[in-house]
């Protein structure tokens, strides 16, 4: 199924406000409360809602720092990969990992308390990931811009 303005629409409120009532979310799209139910079962049913989240916030749970690390592997065969993967799935710390083209193999987007707790992130885990040839860390200073809404 392709998504109509409707759908978009719907899609863009849920993603502000993913606990809004049903009654609101219609009033706001101009819909009809069960039109607008149908809709989005339909939009959750076809996985175009994937999930429903709270967005904690990171300072509050003393997981202010926030660095990226770009891993390069020794060699990019199907074993390294799928270990890589599966090692760096069960770090607790790590919020993103992406697969990359270009100098590094993957970016990593790590949470921590502060330098000290991202030293022992990086020594009980980072320097155990298989396959590594080579890390680089770097500390965001401040975050700019962040969502999680998609542009639709």
């Amino acid at each position: 199924m392709s998504l109509d303005t409707m759908d978009s629409r719907l899609l863009r409120l849920l993603q502000k406000r993913g606990r809004i009532s049903n009654a609101d979310l219609a009033e706001a799209a101009g819909l009809s409360p069960s039109a607008c139910h149908r809709r989005v079962a339909r939009l959750e049913a076809e996985g175009y809602v994937a999930g429903y989240v709270a967005l904690v916030d990171p300072r509050k749970v003393r997981l202010s720092a926030t660095i990226f690390v770009e891993i390069t592997l020794t060699h990019q065969s199907d074993e390294t990969l799928d270990a890589f993967e599966t090692a760096i799935r069960r770090i607790p710390n790590v919020l993103e990992c992406h697969l990359m083209a270009g100098t590094a193999d993957y970016l990593v987007k790590i949470v921590a308390e502060d330098t000290e707790d991202f030293a022992r992130i990086h020594r009980q885990y980072l320097t155990r990931l298989p396959g590594v040839a080579q890390m680089h860390s770097s500390f965001s200073l401040r975050g700019v811009s962040q969502t999680t809404a998609l542009p639709l």
